[in-house]
């Protein structure tokens, strides 16, 4: 069964949080918009959860923080990791934002107010159980995408697709952009154990010689990221389960009690680490962002929002083009060049992070030590700078588009 086509002004894949952000941002201007999310909800756990203050600063831009921060979340005003004996702290006090904190939220919660946000436009079209296939071509420029739901086969038109759709997305595959691989030392296996309310409030992080492990405070439950060697999962499972409940216990004792939580292998997900970035972000008709665009590492958990600048920043350069009808490559590029750098930078960081105390860390047997790269950062003049890196970001966005509802 093929489905009457759909005509929009933009389609964007994938309902992540670049593809939500950007669908509400485009239909608050009077784009008309459709999203698709392949999935039934957002409702999928084992996702990045960390809402940085640069994307709690887009609330506030927007006049909704109040309504936002109503939401069930715990607040981290400071990061710290255990590396061997020594702590390395990062502190989001300075930085110059309304909320001076990350916000441990579920993502689908997140995801659920910008959908509900996006629904007061009559422009924004969300499409849940839709999956985009292939694209739709016309003459070298992309005129739209083909789409698998329920119903049968839906074919969406539109001036600007957008891909947002993951770090393993279909779109840049059909399209054929070229990926630059960064590589990556490590992969995570994500986990849950559950949280008393005598244990500590704060986000933990430790590394020992041969393994690292972080804990976020999900309120009642620990959220555990256990990194491993690239590629390690096979030895993992091998070694056996009380092996690795031990190895969790060894790292957090005061989880000890509650390691038998994990009943087996079916308990942890792993996560596959990749770093990587398109040489062009678009072709004619198509572009893309977010993961899309550049995978990134899990290191300071800037994947969400590093996305959602990417939105923003789409919005405020496609917005009136994509009304006036004169979207153009070199409006594309203009995305492409004003994110670029933020990208590049980030994932420098990430990858030196990853290369000189995450790999070092896993391959080791000896006492683990910060490197001096890190020992630096405490100084006063320089312990600001990761917080504004991952809190904030390297050229930070601004919410510049109109809201056609102002003043209805």
């Amino acid at each position: 069964m093929t489905n009457a086509p759909l005509k929009k002004q933009c389609c964007v894949v994938g309902g992540g949080p670049a593809g939500m952000m950007l669908g509400f941002l485009l239909a608050r201007t009077g784009v008309e918009v459709v999203v698709l999310e392949k999935h039934i909800d957002f409702l999928r756990d084992f996702r990045g959860d960390t809402v940085h203050p640069s994307t709690l600063e887009f609330m506030y831009e927007l006049g909704l923080l109040d309504a936002f921060l109503k939401l069930k979340h715990s607040k981290v005003s400071h990061l710290t990791m255990q590396i061997g004996k020594e702590d390395v702290t990062i502190e989001f006090d300075h930085l110059p934002v309304h909320s001076k904190f990350i916000a441990l939220m579920p993502q689908w919660d997140f995801l659920n107010f910008l959908a509900e946000q996006g629904k007061r436009y009559k422009g924004f079209d969300l499409r849940m159980q839709a999956e985009a296939t292939d694209l739709i071509e016309d003459g070298g420029r992309v005129v739209g995408v083909k789409a698998k739901t329920p119903d049968g086969e839906l074919e969406i038109r539109a001036d600007l697709t957008v891909g947002c759709d993951g770090r393993h997305s279909t779109l840049r595959e059909r399209a054929g952009f070229q990926v630059d691989s960064l590589g990556a030392p490590m992969d995570v296996l994500w986990f849950r154990l559950s949280r008393k309310t005598t244990d500590t409030e704060e986000t933990i992080g430790h590394i020992e010689a041969g393994r690292m492990m972080v804990m976020l405070n999900r309120t009642d439950y620990w959220q555990c990221a256990y990194l491993i060697p690239k590629g390690g999962i096979d030895a993992v499972k091998r070694a056996g389960l009380a092996v690795f409940r031990q190895a969790v216990a060894d790292m957090s004792p005061f989880v000890g009690d509650r390691v038998g939580e994990i009943t087996s292998f079916d308990d942890v997900k792993l996560l596959t680490v990749a770093v990587d970035r398109l040489r062009r972000w678009w072709r004619p008709g198509l572009l893309g962002i977010g993961d899309a665009a550049h995978a990134m590492s899990p290191v300071g958990g800037v994947g969400i929002n590093l996305a959602v600048q990417d939105a923003v920043a789409a919005a405020n350069i496609l917005a009136q083009p994509l009304r006036q009808g004169t979207v153009t490559t070199a409006t594309l590029d203009a995305v492409q060049r004003r994110r670029m750098l933020p990208t590049r930078i980030v994932q420098a960081v990430q990858v030196v992070i990853q290369n000189r105390v995450i790999s070092l860390a896993l391959n080791s047997r000896q006492e683990i030590k910060p490197p001096l790269v890190l020992k630096l950062m405490r100084l006063p003049l320089l312990r600001r700078i990761p917080a504004r890196v991952f809190g904030l970001g390297v050229r930070p966005e601004h919410i510049r588009t109109p809201d056609v509802l102002a003043g209805s």
